[in-house]
């Protein structure tokens, strides 16, 4: 059974920034913003700690109010465009996925209440 999202987006977003950086390593770094096309989307951006010099863009999007989908949008090295196949971005990538899903789950109290 789907549960519709309750919540609004800037309510979301506080709670977000909130949180999530108790799931982060550090000397990384995150931006985070509404996705204007979806209400129920987040567009974060994350800076990789260390000499790579990556980021990262993710979309996650609230599938109902217990449930989110993380799609990699776009993957960057010092600027500019890189391949995200390598073995560096997915690691990267996993690792900040899983803390997207980590951020949700502990989000849930007020999702899904």
């Amino acid at each position: 059974m789907n549960r519709e999202m309750q919540l609004d987006q800037n309510t979301l977003i506080s709670a977000w920034q909130e949180r999530l950086p108790a799931l982060m390593q550090d000397g990384d770094s995150f931006s985070l913003q509404g996705d204007a096309a979806d209400q129920n989307s987040l567009l974060i951006h994350f800076n990789a700690a260390g000499h790579q010099a990556y980021s990262l863009d993710f979309r996650c999007t609230y599938v109902d109010s217990r449930e989110v989908a993380v799609d990699l949008v776009d993957v960057e090295q010092a600027g500019r465009h890189a391949d995200e196949r390598t073995d560096a971005v997915q690691q990267l990538a996993q690792k900040y996925t899983r803390q997207i899903h980590e951020c949700a789950q502990a989000l849930q109290n007020l999702t899904n209440p």
